[in-house]
């Protein structure tokens, strides 16, 4: 079968909410709203990236709790984490349909969020690989540094593994940017589709939009500020489609999704001509 990437953001394109508040954030003992306050001011105060601030956030917070968060505890934590609508049911629908067009689908998650936790989801198992920020940890397994940072623009980094297929070796940087003189050996752009929210998922967008694959742009329809921000994205040009987060059958973003799967199984058969 002709093999296809789907590529997602967890927090507000999979998740209405983003990871943490669901159950870490009260297990530390902290008001959201004052915990992303606190990370952007840090973050600002120090120049330095947001996505290591907030990880740093969460250890200095779990210290001042005598809290020991280790790998399972945050795990744990993904249990937790809430859905859009069918989502639960949308990788066995997307699959089966695929399958009957002759392509088999590799999702990937591409998150600024904690992988540990999105380990622990209902949905994990559904994942080729997942890509997102995690912890270091110690001897007793209790997390002390960041290991991995996944912010909006080193996301474009899993796009390039996932097209070559260096989807393991995460600290080997010259493994992903090696030339490849065989082309059929890597994955197109036009069989690659990316499903992110908002803006931190724009350098993503513009990739593979621009490489002639599938750009699509989610919101919550329950949110008025999620759809202006995702109207905005499209009218720049930056996706090629936007619709509800809503991944049952018969949704507008399941008809584009299938839509452009039929495009691929259509493009590869006239390539054949």
């Amino acid at each position: 079968m002709l093999k296809v990437a789907i590529m997602y953001d967890v927090d507000q394109t999979l998740s209405p909410n983003y990871m943490q508040e669901y159950s870490l954030l009260p297990m530390l003992n902290v008001n959201p709203s004052t915990f992303w306050k606190n990370c952007n001011d840090f973050a600002i105060e120090h120049n330095m990236d947001g996505n290591l601030g907030y990880m740093f956030k969460i250890l200095e917070r779990a210290k001042e709790q005598n809290i020991s968060i280790k790998y399972q505890d945050l795990k744990d934590q993904g249990k937790h984490i809430k859905f859009f609508a069918g989502m639960e049911e949308y990788f066995g629908n997307i699959n089966k349909y695929a399958n009957n067009l002759g392509l088999e689908i590799d999702h990937y998650v591409i998150s600024s969020g904690l992988k540990e936790m999105i380990e622990g989801t209902s949905i994990a198992h559904n994942f080729k690989r997942i890509f997102a920020s995690r912890f270091a940890y110690d001897e007793n397994d209790v997390a002390f540094w960041p290991a991995q940072n996944v912010n909006f623009t080193t996301k474009t980094q899993y796009i390039f593994r996932i097209k070559k297929e260096k989807i393991d070796n995460l600290h080997n940087e010259k493994e992903v940017n090696a030339y490849i003189a065989d082309k059929s050996t890597v994955l197109p752009y036009t069989r690659m589709l990316y499903l992110g929210d908002g803006f931190t998922d724009i350098p993503c967008f513009k990739v593979i939009k621009d490489k002639k694959g599938t750009a699509i742009c989610v919101y919550n329809e329950e949110l008025l500020q999620s759809k202006k921000d995702a109207e905005k994205i499209i009218a720049d040009g930056r996706v090629n489609f936007i619709a509800p987060a809503d991944y049952r059958e018969g949704s507008r973003l399941y008809n584009i999704l299938c839509d452009s799967l039929n495009k691929i199984a259509a493009d590869a058969k006239l390539n054949q001509y």
